[in-house]
Order: C-alpha cells, then structure tokens, then sequence
C-alpha cells in the first residue's frame, strides 16, 4: 500500500491564511509564507492554497504567492481558486506551484481539464470538488390497498461552485467521474457540511468517490480528532487527508497525526 499523505490547507484572503466554519465565519490565521514554512519542517506532504477570493485582478497575487512558497518550501504543492484559463494554469506552474487546482472554471468548461492536462499532464490537474449532502425521497407506488415506497431516503451530495455560494445540480459523483475522464490527475473532496466542523470527515462520501474513480481522493472537511484520520484513510478509502484549523490553531501537529496512523497500522511517510 502506498504511503498515505497528510496535506495542510492554506485557504488565502487578501493575502491572510483564513478559515471559517462551512465556509462561512472567516478568521484570521497567519501569513502563508510563514505557515507554510512551518508546515514544511513540521513533516506535511504537501501543501494546498485556496485563494478563497480569487478575482482577475488578484492574480498577480497568487503568482507573487507561488513564487514566494517555491522559495521557501521544498515540498510539493498546489494552488487553486480564480484559475479560469490554461494561461492561468501556466503562469502558476511556471512560478513555482507543482500543481493547480480547478473548481467553478472546470464546471463551466469542463473542457479546461482536458486542456490543462494536455498541456502539463494529469499530475499536475487537480479538480477540486465541494460537495453538500442533500436527501432524496423514492417514488411511491400502489400496493394493494397500501402505499409503500420503492426505497428509503437515499443521501446523495451535489456540487457546489463559487465558494460554495451556488448549487449546481451536478451529482458529485458522477461528476468526479467525469472529471477522471477528462484527465484529472486527483480529486480534492470537500464536504461542505463538515467544513470547519472538527466532527469527522464526511466518510459516506469519500467512500463513493474513491470507490468512483482510480486517481487519488483527498478528503477535506471535518477533522477534529486522530481517528478521524484513520478512518478517512481506511474506510473513506482516501488517498490523503487535507485539514486546517486544527493544524493552524495547533490542535494536532503533524507529528502527532503519523505517528498515531503509523501506529495504526496505516502507512505514513516519516
């Protein structure tokens, strides 16, 4: 089995590490070349940085980010958030990030993933994909003088863009499917109902997503405590796990979530 991998999430507003609650309640957290320095030496795998906030006019700022993280870190990582265009894709590689990472722009051009792993190779095409839970009542049916329902209340999840401000109707599923298809070389799984909550990943659906495809499940939202962990990485069926505010407050550090997955049983790079 390969090594599983634990990633700190850097989301980035005005230039400030931020997290909130389901994506809400925003607070400060540090600057991101400090964090990231930090995490570097604290053993992370991989970095990831969301610019929360992303508009044309802030992407100079994301590439002075990138260049600024390749300077002082040694560790692969991603950036994410505004990236609309190939064009986008490269000047951040070209800065020094190892991946990108595309949410809103791969659902209204699915055909940017295509593009971008064309152009850099599927390594380097991260689909980031926020999902909510939303509950599905079966049809009914007439049986003899009763009604009965043909299933019980199914859960599925539907994708949302924007930061989470807008449903899209797109079955999460079926759409990180289509988005291995297209070339994706790895799926960052945000469940937006356990954003910031520190009450577990949301398991259910990191299971049908690493169950959906055959690239590499991140699972992000909800980690509070070391079993969460463990079990995003064994029953999830993740390949890494992604957290924040308990990493950024020092909650948990690194070492400590390792050594407990190591001493489960789970393979960890030390």
């Amino acid at each position: 089995m390969l090594a599983k991998r634990i990633i700190p999430c850097l989301d980035v507003k005005d230039g400030r590490v931020v997290k909130g609650i389901n994506f809400v309640e925003l607070r400060d957290a540090g600057d991101p070349v400090e964090q990231a320095k930090l995490y570097d030496e604290a053993g992370a795998d991989e970095l990831v940085f969301l610019d929360i906030t992303a508009t044309h006019e802030a992407r100079s700022t994301v590439m002075e980010l990138a260049r600024a993280v390749a300077e002082q870190v040694f560790i692969p990582f991603t950036i994410g958030g505004g990236i609309r265009t190939v064009d986008d894709m490269r000047g951040i590689l070209r800065a020094g990030a190892d991946k990108i990472s595309i949410n809103s722009a791969a659902i209204r051009n699915p055909d940017l993933i295509s593009q971008g792993a064309e152009a850099f190779g599927s390594q380097a095409v991260v689909v980031a994909i926020d999902a909510k839970r939303r509950l599905e009542i079966g049809d009914w049916r007439l049986e003899g003088d009763s009604i009965s329902n043909l299933q019980s209340p199914i859960s599925k999840w539907e994708v949302y863009i924007s930061g989470g401000r807008t449903p899209t109707g797109l079955d999460a599923v079926a759409w990180a499917k289509e988005a291995e298809r297209r070339g994706a070389g790895e799926i960052l799984l945000t469940s937006m109902d356990g954003d910031g909550t520190q009450e577990g990943y949301d398991i259910e659906l990191t299971r049908a997503i690493a169950d959906a495809v055959n690239i590499p499940v991140i699972a992000s939202g909800g980690a509070g405590t070391l079993p969460h962990f463990a079990q995003a990485l064994t029953e999830g069926g993740a390949d890494a796990a992604l957290a924040a505010s308990l990493f950024h407050y020092k909650q948990l550090t690194i070492a400590e979530v390792k050594a407990y997955l190591a001493n489960q049983g789970i393979p960890v790079r030390r």
